[in-house]
C-alpha cells in the first residue's frame, strides 16, 4: 500500500475514532440522537471499543507509511487534529455523526 493511501486511511480512522469516543458519551450522544434515544451500557461500551480501536488502526497505519519516530509525530497530529473537528461538528452540526452512531434503537 502506497504511503499516502497509508496516511489517508490513517486520517479517516482517527477521525472515526474520535468520533465513536466522542459518541459514547451521554452528552454528546444527547446531542447527535435526541434524548429520546437513551444510550445504553452496551452501546457505549461498544462505541468506546471502536474508538480505541479506530485509533490503534491509525497508528499501525502511520507506522506502515512511515519510521516510528516520525510515525509517532503524525499520529499525534491526527489525533489533535481529529479532537478539533469532531469539536466542530458536535458545536455546529451534531446530527452529522449519526452514521457513525449505529442504528437507531
Amino acid at each position: 500500500m502506497p504511503e499516502t493511501l497509508s496516511l489517508i486511511l490513517a486520517a479517516i480512522a482517527t477521525l472515526a475514532g474520535m468520533a465513536w469516543l466522542a459518541l459514547g458519551m451521554e452528552t454528546h450522544w444527547e446531542q447527535v440522537r435526541g434524548k429520546d434515544h437513551a444510550l445504553t451500557r452496551r452501546r457505549q461500551v461498544v462505541l468506546r471499543a471502536l474508538g480505541a480501536a479506530g485509533l490503534l488502526l491509525s497508528l499501525l497505519l502511520c507506522l506502515k507509511a512511515d519510521h516510528a519516530s516520525m510515525a509517532v509525530l503524525v499520529w499525534t497530529m491526527l489525533l489533535a487534529g481529529s479532537a478539533i473537528g469532531v469539536a466542530m461538528v458536535l458545536t455546529w452540526y451534531p446530527r452529522g455523526l449519526g452514521a457513525l452512531a449505529g442504528p437507531r434503537a
